[in-house]
């Protein structure tokens, strides 16, 4: 039977929409799989009890629930989480389960569905017994026997003679129960046994050393004390022999099913002669006939023995203070595999985020390559732009327009305004025939630059075009010229940009002179109804515009 089984899960779920994260941890620590309790659950629990606003009493209270399933892996694992709890939690969640009158109530319990649920179940029993053991010493001296202090200044060291006979019987019983759960190295044959018994190989090791530091005290004060306290110490001396032998059973089981040899302490035994000089010292107190002891043999021996003792002490002392650094150690390298897989998991994200950044930008550079090939064409199409406003100069008012008696295909265009006078100025006489020379001169002049202009628009019979962007001052893209008629007709074709305007005098205006535009005709008369500006004459000879002609 392994895995989360679906009742596991739905409690699970269960205790989620509830919202009890502490009944949702216990649930998962104790589950159906045939494993020890996962570590994450467990750590999540003792930091529990160090959050001082936790309910210490409804997580016990889930745990005994648990222990009233018919499962035996439920049970076993929910003591075992109890017991680690006790071990390393905080010490409120100790006092709770002294302060209750029952605890485990488990000695009846017997798992007939299982396959291994007969012999797991007498381990079930023998293990609340210890718990409930460990708890009711806690109420009897208020101290945890396995986290007191240790030493030559410890607590069992220093203790008096009284309360140390008191103390040493609930330190036995405690050890009795736990070296009662007698497993054997073919039984521990699954996680949850094993976990188990890991967590009563530290206990036996911690409680020992404190029931030794005990029996050590109690020897050095033994020629000291009372008929009645030789008495009991005594017999607890003779009882801790005894337990010593059953725990080196207890540890060879230990070596077996494959704990360090370091961390298994060695146990020497006190010399046979201690307990002699102890019986016939209580002898001599009980006025019995003895082979009396000189003081030198007696403190030789006595000597010895807690020599030996202490050995025993310091050897399970250097196992416990081993196993709580491999402790540290183990939880430091859990640590850092933690931070180490964090790590790695932000670089992996890292490298994912530049990977779809990489991503991002070639769709981008490939959607803007597309766009582009897409927009180009249709902004290179031809189009037809005529702005008749541009051509004529100014936009026509609404009364009839007139065409003007000559035709300017730039219109105002770098062209200054040249204002108008309504007086004409005063001209200088001159001669007729001058006059007619000159006129005809310029004539002439002003014939071949139209006769150049008509070539330059013939030959520019193909279109070339540019970029948008690309603008002159000197004329638009889309002008063409075409002979006029007597009415003004425009073609819907593109138009060729209009030709580079020519310089003309700046010093009088002029007009054109009738029948000398040749190619083009022009209107015959005159008048202007239309705003427009007045076109610059080449004759410096000629009128104003608009003015009256005389001639001399």
């Amino acid at each position: 039977m392994s895995g989360q089984s679906i009742t596991d899960r739905i409690a699970a779920a269960q205790h989620s929409m509830t919202g009890s994260a502490i009944s949702k941890a216990v649930c998962k620590a104790t589950t159906h799989e045939v494993s020890g309790p996962k570590k994450k659950h467990l750590d999540y629990l003792i930091y529990c009890t160090n959050e001082m606003n936790v309910n210490v009493p409804q997580l016990a209270d889930t745990l005994f629930e648990r222990t009233t399933n018919s499962s035996w892996v439920v049970v076993f694992k929910a003591l075992i989480t109890t017991h680690h709890i006790m071990m390393y939690g905080n010490e409120r969640f100790i006092q709770y389960l002294a302060s209750r009158n029952t605890l485990f109530n488990l000695n009846n319990f017997l798992d007939k569905g299982a396959l291994q649920g007969y012999d797991m179940s007498t381990f079930i029993r023998r293990y609340s017994r210890y718990l409930n053991e460990k708890a009711l010493s806690y109420r009897l001296v208020a101290v945890d026997f396995t986290k007191m202090k240790r030493g030559i200044d410890g607590v069992m060291r220093t203790m008096n003679t009284e309360k140390l006979i008191k103390t040493l019987p609930i330190i036995q019983n405690q050890l009795d129960a736990l070296l009662d759960f007698q497993a054997k190295p073919n039984e521990l044959t699954n996680g949850v046994i094993n976990a188990a018994f890991m967590l009563l190989f530290k206990d036996s090791i911690r409680l020992f050393a404190a029931y030794n530091e005990g029996v050590i005290n109690l020897l050095e004060k033994y020629f000291d004390m009372k008929k009645n306290q030789c008495k009991d110490a005594l017999d607890i001396y003779k009882k801790f022999l005894y337990r010593m032998t059953k725990l080196s059973e207890f540890l060879k089981v230990a070596e077996q099913v494959g704990i360090d040899q370091g961390d298994i302490p060695d146990l020497t035994q006190a010399p046979s002669s201690l307990l002699e000089a102890l019986e016939q010292h209580l002898a001599s107190l009980e006025g019995k006939k003895t082979k009396e002891l000189s003081a030198d043999n007696r403190a030789n021996t006595l000597s010895n023995a807690v020599s030996s003792l202490s050995n025993t002490g310091m050897s399970f002392s250097f196992s416990s203070s081993r196993m709580d650094e491999k402790e540290k150690q183990q939880a430091l390298e859990e640590e850092q595999a933690r931070l180490q897989a964090l790590k790695n998991q932000s670089k992996w994200w890292q490298l994912a985020r530049k990977k779809v950044m990489y991503t991002s930008m070639c769709m981008c550079v490939l959607l803007s390559g597309l766009e582009s090939s897409t927009l180009h064409p249709m902004a290179s199409m031809p189009t037809m732009n005529v702005d008749f406003d541009a051509v004529f100069g100014t936009k026509a008012s609404n009364s009839d327009v007139k065409p003007s008696a000559g035709y300017d295909a730039l219109g105002d265009l770098l062209k200054p305004t040249v204002t108008v006078h309504t007086q004409a100025p005063v001209m200088a006489p001159h001669t007729g025939s001058k006059l007619l020379a000159s006129d005809l001169d310029s004539s002439l002049a002003n014939l071949v630059g139209s006769e150049l202009s008509l070539h330059v628009f013939a030959c520019r019979s193909d279109m070339q075009w540019t970029q948008p962007g690309e603008k002159k001052l000197t004329g638009g893209t889309n002008w063409q010229s075409k002979t006029m008629s007597s009415t003004t007709a425009w073609s819907p074709a593109p138009l060729p940009p209009a030709p580079a305007p020519m310089a003309f005098p700046m010093t009088t205006p002029q007009v054109p002179v009738y029948g000398m535009m040749g190619g083009v005709p022009v209107m015959t008369q005159p008048p202007m109804l239309y705003n427009q500006p007045v076109l610059r004459p080449t004759n410096p000879f000629t009128t104003i515009p608009g003015a009256q002609m005389q001639f001399m």
